[in-house]
């Protein structure tokens, strides 16, 4: 409690505070407020809030209480000027105020033309009715005429303030001396006993609580639920994609990227620095198949005609994409081939240059699709049909290249917001010599289809720049405010 609670609660064993600007001249209105309200808590004083209205001087108004009206000041150049002072020069002699200081002497009738010159109009010294009313409103807060007043009021020189003040009276529960008040029941007091003659400061039930901060799913999550949403309801089964750390055997071996590929370099992969290897594969076999297709071919492939080097291929990486799980994924299907529907949403990682469009890692939309005598048409009508449940009904295939899918599609989707074609995803058909290597059956051919999941939300929530999606520089109140998104689904 404040010194000043004190000093109030003395001046009320004299008797009644009526005004506490009178009692207490030069003491903050907050200062009071602050001291009478805690001690009304305790109920010790009880108090009215007194509001005045009243004018004050604004800067120009306190220029004049300093210096004189604009009207007196050029009177004052007038008389200087022994020939009477020129029109042209009243702006140069007073500046911008040179021009309300002529319109007020001439309504005045202090000054008057003379040619092209000011000369007085009166014989005696006029007196500055604007600054001796200022100075009056200074002091005392207002003025008797209102007339005036007003016109003070036009010409912007003063403006309307609030004067809070306070009448304070004893309370049921006053007292010289401000008791200190408990306010949480400690085991100590329990132990003792001390809580029987204890003081407790009241509940004040009529206080607002602090507000809870809920938890919100980020934009990207909200969309990548409602891909997954879409995955499930067409039959697919999601695939463990809780491995970032791959072998360059999963991430690019088995897709039959070659190991003299410009993407294994440094450039544009992450390597691991500990652990630097990775153990080889149980699958011996395997292991084998793959090495031979890369070296001399195999399952009706010539290779690449290259020597394979098994320490490349046990080199651990950030993955760079999740078809290193779908590769795994297809590898254990083989062990019980058939149809088999997989999908996964998760984080990869590149090492580009970041900027408004890319960053070093973003998720990766996939899925595969595995049954008997599949062909590229049954390709296309798929992936007609998944992206009509985005509510993108036009698409278009381009040919494409991948090292693991022969044929192979880029996917186009005419945005309506934009007015043009823009890539939307990748495709293909997954290579023989990557499925019977593995052991799956010559007939079972699987497709492949990709896509981001930054790009569709970047358009969902209309997102110019990748860095405000993701990163240190989001906003949390995008994160908070911004509604789950529901893709509708075209009619076909």
């Amino acid at each position: 409690m404040s010194d000043f609670a004190l000093t109030v609660l003395a001046t009320l064993n004299k008797g009644p505070v009526t005004d506490s600007r009178e009692t207490f001249p030069g003491i903050d209105s907050q200062v009071v407020q602050g001291a009478v309200t805690s001690l009304a808590a305790r109920n010790m004083v009880t108090f009215k809030q007194i509001e005045k209205e009243l004018w004050a001087p604004t800067a120009e108004g306190e220029d004049i209480i300093a210096n004189g009206s604009h009207e007196i000041r050029l009177y004052d150049e007038v008389i200087k000027s022994l020939e009477g002072l020129k029109i042209a020069d009243v702006a140069k002699v007073l500046g911008p105020s040179g021009k309300v200081g002529q319109q007020r002497a001439f309504k005045n009738g202090w000054v008057k033309k003379d040619g092209d010159k000011l000369v007085k109009g009166v014989d005696e010294a006029p007196v500055d009715v604007t600054k001796d009313q200022l100075t009056t409103i200074k002091s005392t807060g207002t003025l008797d005429d209102a007339k005036e007043l007003n016109e003070l009021k036009k010409r912007k020189l003063v403006t309307k303030t609030k004067l809070v003040s306070y009448s304070i009276e004893k309370g049921p529960e006053f007292a010289l001396e401000i008791k200190k008040l408990d306010t949480d029941l400690t085991i100590e007091m329990l132990q003792s006993g001390t809580w029987k003659t204890s003081e407790f400061k009241p509940y004040n039930f009529s206080a607002e609580g602090i507000n809870t901060n809920g938890g919100a799913f980020h934009p990207l999550n909200k969309v990548r639920e409602e891909f997954r949403q879409i995955f499930f309801s067409m039959g697919f089964t999601e695939m463990p994609t809780n491995q970032y750390v791959e072998s360059g055997f999963w991430n690019f071996d088995t897709l039959y990227v070659p190991q003299q590929h410009p993407a294994r370099d440094l450039q544009d992969t992450f390597y691991l620095k500990d652990p630097v290897k990775a153990l080889e594969p149980e699958d011996k076999t395997y292991w084998s198949h793959v090495r031979k297709v890369h070296e001399e071919g195999e399952f009706g492939s010539i290779g690449y005609r290259y020597p394979w080097k098994p320490e490349e291929a046990t080199k651990l990486v950030l993955r760079t994409h999740t078809t290193s799980v779908s590769a795994a994924m297809l590898h254990k299907l083989a062990k019980n081939p058939g149809p088999a529907r997989y999908f996964s949403i998760d984080k990869v990682f590149r090492n580009e240059a970041v900027d408004a469009t890319h960053l070093a890692e973003f998720h990766q939309v996939e899925g595969v699709i595995a049954d008997y005598n599949l062909t590229l048409g049954d390709l296309i009508g798929f992936m007609e049909r998944y992206f009509s449940k985005m509510g993108v009904n036009q698409i278009r295939f381009k040919p494409a290249y991948n090292p693991y899918t022969e044929p192979s599609m880029e996917i186009f989707g005419y945005h309506e917001g934009l007015g043009k074609w823009v890539e939307v995803g990748n495709s293909g058909m997954f290579r023989p010599e990557m499925l019977e290597s593995m052991g799956l059956p010559k007939d079972l051919r699987v497709h492949g289809f990709g896509l981001s999941l930054e790009r569709p939300t970047m358009i969902k929530y209309a997102v110019s720049n990748i860095r405000e999606l993701l990163g240190h520089k989001v906003s949390l109140d995008f994160i908070e405010n911004n509604p789950a998104v529901r893709f509708e689904e075209a009619l076909v």
